[in-house]
């Protein structure tokens, strides 16, 4: 393979994955700005409490879902078509067991779950109506990242992201008509956003009615060896999307306690526009996943490498794009959701969007890494990437912080921890990349 038409495949992958996460990134941005609309601030922060448990029910459909690609991408390239149906199959087993598990938790413990993140009387309406809805249809979200997932990995990244613009625009079309002309409130918010993954899936089957895809469900029991494979594989990526809801919780609790609602609800505005720069993110890291799987299945690691290049350069072009528009447009974005012009609140999303965002390339490298090297058969690294992010490093640093530094401090908890983690990165890259220039020379 050339350089050019390796060129071409990484910039075919990634656009479409990226327009695609951006798309299914505004579930939540359509509600958080709706909500603002037609709630105000106490509908911002009960959205805001809620969202932890969106990236809970998301990163279980990524791991699940990035796992199974992983290990699918590779019996393909090995030309074992057997064992990745089995992998598909076994993958399916696994997001029927987790769907259960949301679903007991949003018949019964969906009040106690509000509790836990925080809601007081004022908000406990809103964000147990939201929580329990989004734990009920859990089986759509997980369901959607895994068909997303594998029909990407089988050779249409092209409907998969038609699927995931669908679902997003039908999101943002429904919020507007059950919030305004239907006076549906928080309830109208979450349906419109449950009902965007079940369109999505919709979409997708057609690519099984014409029968173009190459995994099917295989006869097969359950697989302890090929679940574990699929968990590891996959869980840099949920950790990747639980550390925000992990970030979500620490954060929740020191602003609600130094700045009360009206300091959730500021970093609320920061915490759901975040959902679309990881979203971007996520994006090129699932587009390369396939290719950088691909090739290293077939022993191809110059193109490895060329590919996670390309991956991290358009990284770095991305975050200087956000982190210019959040810096120089920081009021401008806070005032888009302070319909009610609370003064307090629009001082406190114009400091933190500044603030915040410096964490930019930092995360990028983090997640890309991630993935490289999961994607290279070498989880290891990942998964201390992936917990340092998650929660071994930044809850600790959220809250030396915000003790040293006050609100200042609490926001740069984030970018520092992050900083922190790429440096390790990067030695654990080096590391790697030795190993890898070992292999091509045998």
């Amino acid at each position: 393979m050339t350089e050019n038409n390796l060129f071409k495949i990484f910039l075919k992958y990634t656009s479409f994955n990226v327009f695609g996460m951006i798309a299914l990134s505004c579930y939540i941005f359509a509600d958080t700005l709706f909500i603002s609309m037609g709630i105000g601030v106490d509908g911002l922060t009960a959205i805001n409490l809620a969202l932890p448990i969106f990236s809970l029910v998301n990163g279980t459909g990524l791991m699940i879902g990035m796992g199974g690609g992983t290990k699918y991408t590779l019996a393909v390239s090995r030309d074992n078509h057997e064992e990745a149906n089995r992998v598909f199959t076994n993958t399916l087993y696994l997001s029927a067991a987790a769907a259960s598990v949301f679903v007991v938790l949003g018949i019964f413990f969906s009040g106690n779950i509000a509790v836990l993140l925080g809601a007081n009387d004022r908000v406990m309406y809103n964000t147990e109506i939201y929580l329990k809805m989004l734990l009920l249809f859990s089986p759509a979200f997980i369901l959607n990242n895994i068909i997303q997932c594998f029909v990407r990995n089988d050779g249409s990244p092209h409907l998969s992201m038609i699927a995931m613009i669908i679902g997003s625009m039908s999101n943002i079309v429904l919020d507007w008509l059950f919030i305004f002309p239907l006076g549906m409130g928080m309830f109208g918010a979450v349906l419109a956003t449950c009902i965007s993954p079940v369109l999505s899936i919709l979409i997708t089957m057609q690519y099984f009615i014409r029968k173009k895809n190459s995994f099917h469900v295989a006869k097969t029991g359950i697989s302890g060896k090929l679940v574990g494979g699929i968990l590891s594989s996959g869980f840099p990526s949920f950790l990747a999307e639980i550390s925000t809801g992990i970030v979500l919780i620490v954060f929740n609790f020191l602003f609600m306690k130094t700045e009360g609602n009206t300091g959730v609800a500021a970093y609320g505005v920061i915490a759901n526009l975040w959902f679309i720069v990881v979203s971007m993110f996520t994006g090129i890291s699932q587009g390369i996943q396939p290719i950088i799987s691909h090739n290293y299945g077939r022993g191809n690691y110059n193109n490895v490498k060329k590919v996670l290049k390309y991956g991290l350069i358009l990284m770095g072009i991305i975050s200087a794009v956000i982190y210019s528009i959040m810096f120089f447009g920081a009021e401008y974005v806070a005032s888009i959701f302070n319909s009610e012009h609370n003064d307090l609140l629009q001082f406190i999303a114009e400091e933190g969007l500044k603030i915040y965002y410096i964490s930019c390339p930092f995360v990028g490298f983090n997640i890309i890494i991630s993935i490289f090297f999961t994607s290279t058969e070498y989880p290891v690294p990942a998964h201390i990437i992936s917990v340092l992010r998650g929660f071994a490093l930044i809850i600790p640093m959220a809250f030396l912080m915000s003790f040293l530094g006050g609100r200042i401090g609490l926001w740069m908890a984030f970018p520092i921890t992050e900083t922190i983690v790429a440096v390790i990165g990067i030695i654990l890259y080096i590391l790697r990349n030795n190993k890898l220039r070992q292999y091509n020379k045998a």
